[in-house]
């Protein structure tokens, strides 16, 4: 990455630059450029994704970000700039060019063998941790139990675990790979990794049986994209397929977790899931008829159905 003018860009000069000649500052400018021009970024958030970038390369986060930008740049630093701007010059997403990503209090390990955590998820969990205090009041206090099925990068379950002191959590994925980030990003909770484990299976099937009829939510952000639906490419070509199709429909996974949830809950419990507006409704109905005493359709952050909450009978 060479610093900003006529020249235009190039890693290459990285190698022949004297050290310390460009700050961070100037190479901020010159990404936010290149994001500009090549339009990966859309539209007005290239100076954020460039400030990412810099983050990451600099290690200048937060509160030192701003008073860090006088500072020259190494060779290593600006090599390692010059790799993350080409993989995302290519359409890899920014969260997996950065290597990690927040999601409500965490700050997540992600690459291409999990979804990108959004803020509908963050939603979703928000949701299953309000339902975890309902459960825990209803019983006069005490420890409640939390299952995240197809768990991915860990997010929802490790949220539950890192904002709720009592309460135990399992995490499952049918994907070897997901649960070895899962994995990562448990190393990292602290105190409350004591509180989590995780199992490879397909949903239920994953935990143990005597897991059954003493769990207080189960909580799942499932494939529920459609198979024939478009999706942008920055999801189509990056993410993996196996945690974004849900058949026909994009209901074949939901079914599935609405029939067994019960089996598996306790008197009270919850099923928290997140889905696609136009699934709201048919979900909904499906939680009833598998005996759910009430089915409760939520919205996300902009106001769209994004999530189910069921609960049995007390």
């Amino acid at each position: 990455m060479t610093p900003p003018g006529p020249s235009g860009a190039g890693g290459a000069d990285a190698e022949t630059r004297p050290e310390g000649t460009v700050s961070w500052g100037q190479l901020a400018v010159e990404v936010e450029r290149r994001l500009g021009e090549a339009g990966v970024a859309e539209p007005g958030t290239e100076a954020i994704e460039a400030r990412r970038i810099v983050e990451r390369a600099s290690g200048l986060e937060g509160g030192e970000y701003l008073l860090g930008l006088d500072r020259p740049a190494t060779q290593r630093a600006v090599h390692h700039l010059d790799a993350m701007v080409a993989r995302r010059l290519t359409g890899e997403p920014l969260q997996y060019v950065v290597g990690r990503w927040g999601f409500r209090t965490l700050d997540l390990v992600v690459d291409r063998r999990v979804l990108v955590p959004r803020p509908e998820t963050e939603v979703v969990a928000g949701l299953a941790l309000d339902e975890l205090d309902r459960c825990r009041a209803q019983r006069g206090g005490g420890r409640t139990v939390a299952v995240d099925l197809g768990t991915g990068s860990g997010a929802i379950g490790l949220a539950l675990a890192a904002e709720r002191n009592r309460v135990d959590v399992w995490l499952t994925d049918v994907s070897a790979d997901a649960v070895a980030v899962a994995r990562a990003n448990l190393a990292g909770l602290g105190r409350a990794a004591t509180r989590v484990r995780i199992a490879e299976g397909d949903w239920f099937a994953a935990l143990p049986t005597d897991l059954a009829g003493s769990v207080d939510v189960v909580v799942s952000n499932p494939p529920y994209v459609a198979d024939g639906d478009e999706l942008p490419s920055v999801v189509r070509d990056w993410e993996p397929s196996l945690a974004l199709f849900g058949g026909p429909t994009g209901l074949d996974h939901l079914r599935v977790l609405v029939a067994e949830a019960p089996r598996w809950l306790a008197p009270g419990g919850a099923l928290v899931v997140e889905l696609a507006p136009d699934q709201a409704a048919p979900v909904a109905d499906l939680a009833r008829a598998a005996g759910f005493a009430v089915a409760e359709v939520r919205p996300d952050l902009v106001g769209r159905d994004r999530a189910v909450v069921a609960r049995l009978a007390g």
